[in-house]
């Protein structure tokens, strides 16, 4: 089986990217894995210099010089021109004859399902949905945060916390525990401590993310602020999927609704229960199901798609993944 007969699977986020180099029957030839992915930040080019790394060493460990389909999901591909643009940016690179680019929540999608059928929600760092048919219907949102209509994601929980916790303390809201609770993460005795703390940077902007778990840990505990803030994140992840199912014509017929990303995958009892709660009464005839594999077999599933590859392609491909 030569080389047009290979898939090259990129699963590209923010913190890390993972590529593989799968043949056509679903044997996985070579892994690697690189840095983040932030177009946004650094500019198309250098991102896609950071894929270029790791594709040389999973080349180089395949004994192949080009594939051929890229099969690639990336963060930070919010918009279809994005999407044309980073295709256009990987195909210039020659790594393959093909190149199909598709937003990072397809992967999370594609892994968790037998066909490319259903809907996925994904919430990590920020929260987004996708969801696709055989015939190639899709169903997607910009996705941009609040600009784009989103709430939710495991930023975005921080900064409801700590909004909360904020008038707590000064008397503009209600009493929660959230208030001692986030800055005693930190080592400090006050809210006012904390925000003085993430003004002055003497707490890095960037920890920000480590009050979602507190605020988690804080609604177990019964905190009402908080608990109010998790089911209030049950309710994004439902609407959206619902919205997703619509578009799709599948609201009406059994249909997978995968959950991913780190703060769904971590199955949060409240949270997790009010998901499914709430898709009973909404979308009765979904199946929530929590997807842990990793994306990077999602890239390499569209990608064995795209091929035309059989259906024992996908089991072995999927098979590997099992394993490691």
């Amino acid at each position: 089986m030569g080389p047009e007969h290979t898939v090259l699977a990129v699963d590209a986020g923010n913190s890390k990217t993972d590529v593989a180099v799968v043949a056509g029957d679903g044997s996985v030839l070579a892994t690697a894995r690189g840095g983040g992915f932030r177009p946004p930040v650094v500019g198309v080019r250098e991102a896609v210099d950071t894929l270029a790394d790791a594709v040389g060493r999973a080349f180089a460990e395949a004994g192949v010089t080009a594939v051929g389909h890229v099969s690639a999901c990336l963060a930070n591909a919010d918009l279809p021109v994005e999407e044309e643009q980073l295709a256009a940016a990987l195909h210039a690179r020659a790594w393959g004859a093909s190149v199909d680019v598709r937003n990072d929540t397809f992967a999370i999608l594609r892994a968790g399902v037998e066909e490319p059928r259903g809907v996925a929600v994904v919430c990590g760092a920020g929260i987004n949905c996708v969801g696709m048919r055989p015939d190639g219907r899709v169903a997607r949102f910009p996705a941009l945060g609040r600009v784009s209509g989103d709430w939710g994601g495991g930023w975005g929980l921080a900064e409801e916390a700590l909004w909360h916790a904020a008038r707590a303390e000064d008397g503009r809201g209600a009493p929660t525990e959230l208030a001692r609770a986030l800055p005693a993460h930190f080592g400090l005795s006050t809210m006012y401590a904390l925000i003085e703390a993430l003004h002055l940077g003497r707490v890095e902007d960037v920890r920000r993310h480590e009050l979602t778990p507190v605020l988690f840990a804080t609604a177990a505990d019964g905190d009402p602020v908080a608990r109010a803030l998790v089911d209030r994140l049950a309710d994004e992840v439902v609407a959206m999927a619902v919205v997703a199912l619509t578009r799709l014509d599948l609201l009406g017929e059994e249909a997978p609704v995968l959950l991913g990303g780190g703060v769904l995958a971590a199955r949060h009892p409240q949270l997790d229960d009010r998901v499914r709660e709430l898709l009973a009464e909404r979308a009765p005839k979904a199946v929530p199901r929590v997807v842990t594999a990793r994306p990077v077999l999602g890239a390499a599933l569209l990608g064995l798609d795209h091929l035309g590859a059989p259906a024992r392609a996908h089991a072995r491909v999927r098979e590997f993944y099992e394993r490691v």
